[in-house]
C-alpha cells in the first residue's frame, strides 16, 4: 500500500480549508485517510499552518510521499529538516543534542522571519489606512472649500441688491 501526505479539501466554496493526512493513494481526495497530521488555512495572511511535526516525520521515515503542495508545507515547518537530522542520526553524523539545537535554531530562525513578515504587513495595513484617511480628508476639504464660495457670492448678490434697493429710493 503506498501512502501519500496530502491536502483534504474542507470549507466553503470561495473560503478553502485543509487537512492534511496520511492517506492511501488510491483513496478519494476527500475520502478515508490513516491519520491527521494538522490543518492549513490559505485564507489568512500570512497563511495559518497547524501540523504535527513529528507524526509526520514518523509518517515520512516509513516511506509516505507528500505532494507538491504537503511537500511545501512540510518543508516550512520543519518536519523534511528534521527527517533529514534523523537520517544523519541514524548514520551516526550527528549526535541527537546536534540535530536538536540544529532544528531549534531553525524554528527560532523562521519565527524571526515569520513575525517580521507579520509586522511588515501591519505596518502596510496602518499606513495605507492612513492614506485614505489623508484622501478622504482632502475630499472632504475640497468639498467644502467648494460649497463655502457660493455661500459668500450669494450674501454678496444680496447685498448688492440691497445697495441698488438704497439707491433707487433715495432717487425717488
Amino acid at each position: 500500500m503506498s501512502v501519500k501526505i496530502r491536502l483534504q479539501r474542507h470549507g466553503k466554496k470561495g473560503k478553502p480549508y485543509y487537512w492534511i493526512v496520511a492517506a492511501d493513494a488510491r483513496a478519494k481526495r476527500d475520502g478515508k485517510f490513516l491519520e491527521k497530521l494538522g490543518a492549513y488555512n490559505p485564507n489568512t495572511n500570512p497563511a495559518t499552518i497547524e501540523l504535527n511535526v513529528d507524526g509526520a516525520v514518523q509518517w515520512l521515515q516509513n516511506g509516505a510521499q507528500p505532494t507538491d503542495t504537503a511537500r511545501a508545507i512540510l518543508s516550512y515547518k520543519g518536519a523534511l529538516l528534521k527527517n533529514h537530522l534523523a537520517g544523519g542520526i541514524a548514520k551516526g553524523a550527528l549526535t541527537e543534542e546536534q540535530a536538536e539545537a540544529k532544528f531549534n535554531a531553525w524554528l527560532e530562525e523562521k519565527a524571526a522571519k515569520v513575525q517580521a513578515k507579520e509586522a511588515n504587513l501591519s505596518e502596510a495595513q496602518a499606513k495605507a489606512k492612513a492614506e485614505a484617511l489623508a484622501a478622504e480628508k482632502a475630499v472632504n476639504d475640497a468639498r467644502i472649500a467648494a460649497a463655502a464660495p457660493v455661500v459668500e457670492e450669494a450674501t454678496e448678490e444680496a447685498q448688492a441688491e440691497g445697495d441698488d434697493a438704497t439707491a433707487s429710493n433715495e432717487e425717488e
